[in-house]
Formats: C-alpha cells, structure tokens, sequence
C-alpha cells in the first residue's frame, strides 16, 4: 500500500541528510512516482521520464531540492481532488421570481460541493436557452442538473434531460413554485434566502428515483399540458416585467376573469385510448401532478409520478360564470363530485378542435394548434426525490 506524497517526501529528505544508500531514495522516488501518476491518470503519461529526473536529482543535490518543491506544488494542487465526485450544474434563471436569485446561487455551490459535488453554474438566457444547457449537461454524462427558477424553468430543463441519465433536482426560486409544493420545498425568497441552501443540502444525497414525463406535441412537461382559458391566461401575461410578479395572483385572477368575460370556450372531440369524448369546454388540462391553480388546488390528489398514467380534466362551459364555479370547485375540491367536471386516466390522448386553441404546458406559453397529441413516457426522468415526496411515488424501490 502506498504511503502518502507527505510521508514519502519527509522519508526522502530524511534519508538524503542521513546520507541513506540511493537504491532506497530511488525506491522512495518510484512509489512517489506511481501516487502521482494515479493523481493525474493519463497527464502523467511520461512515468519513464518522471524516473529519470528522480534518479538525476540524486546526484544533484539543488535538483533534489527542486524535485521536492515540484512534488510538493503537485500535492497543493491536487489536494482534496476526487476523480469519483459526482459532477453537477446548476441552471439558473435571473429573471425568475419576484427578486433576483444570482446572488445566492455561490451559497448553493458551496453547499453542494461540501456534500461532495463538483459544481459548475450556468445562467439561462430563454426558453430554449434553458433546454440546450441541459441537454449539453445530459451530453457530457454529469450526474445531475440542478435547476433554480420556476415552474417553466423547470419545464424547459426537463425538456433538456428527458431520457438521459442525469438527474433533475428542483430549487424552487420563481413567481409559481408548483413543482417544489408538489415535492414538499420551500420556494427561495429575500425573506428566506437561507432557503435555497437548505434545499441544496437536502437534495445533495435525495434519493434518485425514475418518473414520468408527458408529451404535448413537441413539447415534454412535467406538471400540465393545458388547452382552453388557462393557456390563453399564460399567452396573453407573458412575457412580465419583475414589478408585475409582485401582484402575480391578483394580476393573473383579473386576465382570467377578463379573458374568460370574452371567450366561449372550445369545441373538442377527444379520443384517450380510444376511448372517444365530445364536447364544449372551457378548460381541458392534462395532469401528471396532484396540484394546480398555483399550488391552491390538488387536481388529481391520487396521481403517482411514476405509474405511467396521466390524467386530463374537462370543464364544460362557455361563459365567465362557468370559468367562476369551476375555479371555486377546485379550490374546495368540488370538482372530484361535480357533473360539470370530468376525469379521463389515460396513456395516449389525440385531440382535434373546430377551431385554433392555445397550449400551455407547465405553464410556459406554447401557441395555438388545432391539434394536439399527448403522451406519457414512462419514468424517462431521474429525479433527485426529497422525503417529503416519496408518497407521489408508486415505486419506492
């Protein structure tokens, strides 16, 4: 077993001023050699070389000095260096949230990196920003991206990592932190900025577990695909100044309440495992989470993130008063008895409408089609699992 750089250095040094035999500083040098070389794997190719330099500076007592110093710096250098540390990013987005959480992405680093990580961070740009930083993580095979923002960032990473095998882990940081309720983590705030660290540490050894992802045409989505009033809410807010994600639920009830005034809903025919449904609604959303409407409501309170099911929820109606029952109904859970409202479980859906309906999926604005496909992947995302999630899953093991 090899003995530490240190302590062959001090048996060097030791030998050297007690005039030692040089067959045993030679020794000494060759076991120094092979510690070093397994630092630095294949940097250290020229092993033969680094021999014959040991066995010079023997007969050169300033070199002796030199190659003590050289060792010595290459030691400093490589100090705390694991070639087995499991390597990360975090993907941030400075635009999320009613307060800037750049400053504070250094706190999460560092908590990572005590846990064991090698961290780099990266800030996103856009959307689509968001969607190549992730899959250019998954590219180069790191561990895990951690993403810090809302529910649209974390929409758009998903889209990045969706089938590879690096893990998402969630650091709720925006205006809607749905997904962090859903996981049992508390959103990052000025108020709280001690958060977002926290939630790193929690997250630095979570359990890995494989989920379920959607597909909504092109897009991947994690939480929602939604058609009807909702998406056009998404479309007709966005994008926002920070000054309006101060009065985000008050701003978002009053473009409901005005959209929902001049809209009549939309005609759909669906067919969800062939099973065929037609009707006149005003809200058609899709469902892989238990939350919704902000986290105010739980839409699906039996949904498992990993049984290969999703749910879509139709609301029928046509009119500002209906948009007004139906919210009230999923807030105080009325809409699991109500006539109104309807749940259909599903693998593939394929929806057509007579006219042009806007999409939204975690609530990112996607534009308008006439038709829809969506379908559920099944557990296609590694996802870090914080204990107050474990309940969403329907395979623990």
């Amino acid at each position: 077993m090899l003995l530490t750089s240190r302590g062959l250095i001090v048996r060097i040094v030791a030998g050297f001023i007690n005039h030692g035999d040089s067959e045993s500083l030679r020794k000494a040098f060759k076991n120094l050699r092979d510690l070093v070389s397994q630092l630095l794997g294949s940097w250290f190719m020229a092993n033969s070389a680094c021999l014959i330099f040991c066995d010079f500076a023997l007969s050169k007592p300033f070199l002796l000095l030199l190659s003590w110093l050289f060792f010595f710096a290459v030691q400093k250098l490589w100090a705390g260096y694991n070639p087995y540390m499991r390597r990360a990013i975090i993907i941030y987005n400075p635009a999320a949230g009613r307060y800037s959480v750049k400053p504070f992405i250094k706190f999460a680093v560092k908590e990572l990196e005590s846990a064991g990580w090698r961290v780099d961070a990266a800030e996103t740009q856009s959307g689509e920003h968001t969607i190549e930083l992730a899959k250019q993580a998954a590219a180069e095979k790191k561990e895990a991206v951690f993403a810090v923002g809302g529910d649209g960032t974390i929409g758009n990473v998903v889209n990045g990592l969706v089938g590879s095998e690096t893990a998402l882990g969630v650091l709720p940081a925006g205006t809607s932190n749905v997904w962090g309720y859903e996981l049992g983590l508390r959103p990052f705030a000025w108020t709280s900025p001690w958060v977002l660290r926290k939630n790193a540490s929690i997250l630095a050894n979570a359990p890995c577990h494989a989920v379920d992802v959607g597909t909504c045409n092109q897009y991947s989505f994690m939480m929602w695909a939604g058609i009807g009033l909702d998406a056009l809410t998404i479309h007709s807010m966005e994008p926002r100044i920070r000054l309006e994600k101060f009065f985000t639920l008050p701003e978002y009830t009053a473009k409901t309440i005005w959209n929902a005034a001049q809209w009549s809903g939309v005609q759909l025919r669906l067919w969800a495992d062939g099973q065929e449904v037609e009707g006149h609604f005003i809200v058609a959303v899709t469902t892989n989470i238990r939350h919704y409407l902000g986290g105010h409501s739980k839409l699906s309170p039996d949904a498992y993130l990993d049984d290969g099911l999703l749910d879509i929820w139709l609301f029928s109606g046509s009119n500002l008063g209906d948009a007004l029952r139906h919210a009230y109904d999923m807030w105080r859970g009325n809409h699991l008895t109500s006539d109104a409202a309807r749940k259909i479980t599903f693998n593939t859906l394929h929806v057509e409408g007579e006219a042009p309906f806007w999409i939204q999926t975690d609530g990112e604005a996607r534009g308008s089609a006439q038709t829809v496909e969506i379908t559920v992947q099944t557990r296609v995302l590694r996802l870090l699992t914080p204990p107050g999630a474990m309940d969403l899953l329907k395979h623990k093991m």
